[in-house]
């Protein structure tokens, strides 16, 4: 981890292929072309006994039995991610890519899910940076976002999307800026995160093949935050990346703004099923005062692994866009 790692070349795209995405549970057609209702049966048995989990704010996205996380693989049940422009250290860029469906052609049809067609977001590999990102899609299918990545280095940009008539998707893609890329080392399994003055506290343990609740509460200066305010349909949003592949696991909060039964703040509930043990790092985005921020978490899954520590995470950098 302490070697200088050159990289020679601007080049994009390169993926790493495992498996299937998350929440893939069936075949989809060409893009835009009506599915078939999905089988739920294949779904794994702590997702169907979370209770009260099953809309898209309860929990993770639903996974069938054999899939492995989301955001391993460039290309899945026919929808493959396409980088379109390079990216240099420290200079603004409008980074433009494509969604592209069986025919080949940049998919166009998108369901909505939390405000937007879809959400992207863009990592270090060694899980130092974090950007949550919502391009603008034209209507030749190409997307356009605002990126900046300050270092040198390799980075990993997952879409997490809805095509039209399918269902859920996360593809994955390198990107590589050239440069000396020196990375940094996982930050210590925590169970605190500090952010612009706010504390964040994390009760609740991973573990890997069953749902796991998790309470996040915010605080400020000491005192509850009870007036969150929604952000792209809930009061926290949440993802998940195991340290090493970076295996993908968005989940959304219990309850949602207005239902007359979900407090806003200073807890958020969420139920997350990791796939397996060993560290993840967790990034929580939530609304206060009219802005969005990030905490940051290392968390341990697995029977046996040490708890952790009460000590405030370092936290990420985070160069989140959230003005859309």
């Amino acid at each position: 981890m302490n070697t200088a790692t050159r990289l020679g070349v601007y080049a994009l795209g390169l993926a790493v292929v495992f498996g299937g995405a998350l929440g893939a549970g069936r075949a989809i057609g060409p893009a835009g072309t009506p599915l078939p209702a999905e089988d739920h049966s294949a779904m794994a048995p702590a997702e169907e006994a979370a209770e009260g989990h099953g809309d898209d704010h309860g929990g993770t996205t639903q996974q069938a039995a054999g899939d492995t996380p989301g955001g391993l693989q460039v290309s899945d049940k026919g929808y493959t991610l396409n980088p379109l422009t390079t990216v240099k250290a420290g200079e603004p860029t409008d980074f433009r890519f494509t969604v592209t469906g069986v025919d080949g052609k940049p998919v166009t049809g998108y369901e909505v899910e939390h405000e937007k067609e879809l959400h992207f977001i863009v990592v270090s590999r060694d899980l130092a940076t974090f950007q949550h990102l919502h391009p603008t899609r034209a209507a030749d299918g190409v997307w356009t976002t605002k990126l900046t990545l300050d270092e040198p280095g390799a980075y990993r940009a997952f879409a997490d999307f809805v095509p039209a008539g399918g269902s859920g998707l996360t593809l994955g893609t390198d990107l590589l800026v050239a440069g000396d890329y020196e990375p940094k080392p996982l930050t210590e399994v925590s169970r605190t995160a500090e952010v612009d003055g706010y504390t964040v506290s994390l009760d609740g343990d991973l573990v890997p093949g069953r749902s796991s609740k998790l309470t996040l509460s915010v605080s400020k200066d000491g005192k509850p935050v009870t007036d969150l305010q929604p952000y792209l349909e809930a009061y926290g949003h949440l993802v998940a990346l195991r340290a090493g592949d970076l295996a993908y696991l968005h989940v959304h909060p219990d309850g949602t703004p207005g239902d007359g039964k979900t407090a806003a703040g200073p807890e958020i509930v969420f139920y997350a099923e990791v796939p397996s043990a060993g560290d993840y790092r967790l990034f929580l985005d939530f609304q206060h005062e009219g802005k969005v921020r990030t905490a940051d978490f290392t968390a341990r899954a697995g029977a046996g692994q040490p708890r952790p520590t009460a000590e405030p995470s370092a936290g990420a950098s985070h160069d989140d866009d959230h003005t859309h």
